[in-house]
């Protein structure tokens, strides 16, 4: 028997497993592919504040990069290579929201080194750009580390049954608490109102003697240079969905285009492609990620005193289900999210601490609830 069952070895999920068995409680963690198998192991994993000019996305991510950063520089130090972001404008539009952030940001910002000039292109050394600390973790790596204490079982998860105030998984694992950290692929549980945004992601390594010091971040994202390796990644396709596709992801076709957009920013030379790294993104229709309690919407619908469209709704006044949660929907900010989240979901179940409404699942249900 479980303190808690994870359903998915992602960042998200990862994180979790990590929170409570640091807490002490016993923790069994459960994926198909594996760890790091699907989105979290395609990633770039660069860790970025968002340059907006407002917005609630924009404010969680301020906090949750300057947890995470200290997160894993004190946690997982060997898998997070700190290194200067340098975030450079795209257009015009973007231009002017980097000239604002830089006005109104309590972040330190510093100045683009020589020898990360030198490597831009020469019309790229013209736009508004902006240089912080940040860095870049080892995607795998850290999903691996967060995990090693634990039970992990490469299973997919088909049943989830209560029973007598427990969770049956799979008809033999028992668990007190549920985590779903599924991503964007179905999850076994049917809720109408809880639909994810898949964002698939394509990184490639490549081998290139460009040496770069910096996080860049233009039309692509380029890690800083580790033996002469760069990694390139983008979600860049937001159409293509492994499970709705009709044809097979050209691989190669992305990893032109990646290489394409990443040599508009910088001069890449004697490039050999090492690895191509692809997977599926979880994103959530308001961009913000979902956290916390499930509500089960048929019991919800079934209470007399429902008011469904109401402005303000009380989300207190839902039916949910028994210690089951969920913890996705973090697009392309994943490993900025994830140890935060995770934190929080940490305290809510075991301190009954509040979860931020903004990011708390059942405003899905609220919106859905209204429409119907």
């Amino acid at each position: 028997m479980y303190d808690i069952a994870i359903i998915g070895a992602g960042i998200n999920g990862c994180s979790v497993a990590y929170e409570f068995a640091n807490s002490g409680k016993k923790v069994i963690l459960f994926d198909e592919q594996g760890v790091a198998g699907g989105g979290s192991g395609a990633a770039g994993a660069f860790i970025s504040p968002k340059f907006s000019k407002a917005g609630d996305l924009k404010e969680l991510l301020h906090d949750a990069f300057v947890y995470s950063l200290d997160f894993y520089e004190k946690n997982f130090p060997s898998y997070l290579t700190k290194a200067p972001l340098l975030h450079i404008a795209q257009d015009e539009e973007d231009s002017a929201i980097l000239k604002y952030y830089k006005l109104n940001t309590s972040f330190a910002l510093k100045t683009p080194s020589n020898t990360v000039l030198n490597s831009l292109r020469a019309e790229v050394k013209m736009q508004e750009n902006l240089c912080m600390d940040g860095g870049v973790v080892d995607a795998s790596g850290v999903c691996y580390a967060m995990s090693k204490s634990l039970k992990f079982v490469q299973e997919k998860v088909k049943t989830l049954v209560e029973k007598d105030a427990m969770w049956v998984l799979n008809e033999k694992y028992l668990a007190t608490h549920v985590v779903f950290a599924t991503g964007a692929y179905e999850s076994i549980l049917k809720e109408p109102y809880i639909k994810l945004r898949g964002v698939w992601g394509h990184r490639i390594d490549i081998k290139t003697t460009t040496q770069n010091t910096s996080s860049i971040h233009q039309f692509v994202s380029i890690s800083p240079s580790k033996n002469g390796v760069l990694a390139i990644g983008a979600t860049h396709n937001v159409h293509y969905h492994p499970q709705l596709a009709t044809m097979p992801y050209e691989v190669e076709e992305g990893r032109l285009e990646l290489l394409e957009k990443a040599s508009r920013t910088l001069k890449l030379d004697n490039i050999e492609i090492l690895k191509d790294y692809t997977g599926l993104r979880s994103g959530s229709f308001d961009y913000l990620p979902l956290v916390g309690k499930l509500v089960n919407s048929e019991q919800t619908l079934a209470q007399k005193n429902g008011n469904f469209k109401t402005k303000n709704p009380n989300y207190e006044s839902y039916a949910y289900y028994p210690n089951l949660y969920m913890i996705n929907g973090s697009g392309g900010y994943g490993f900025v999210l994830a140890p935060y989240l995770a934190k929080m979901l940490r305290e809510f179940v075991l301190e009954d601490k509040k979860i931020d409404a903004r990011v708390n699942p059942a405003r899905f249900f609220a919106r859905w609830a209204k429409k119907i």
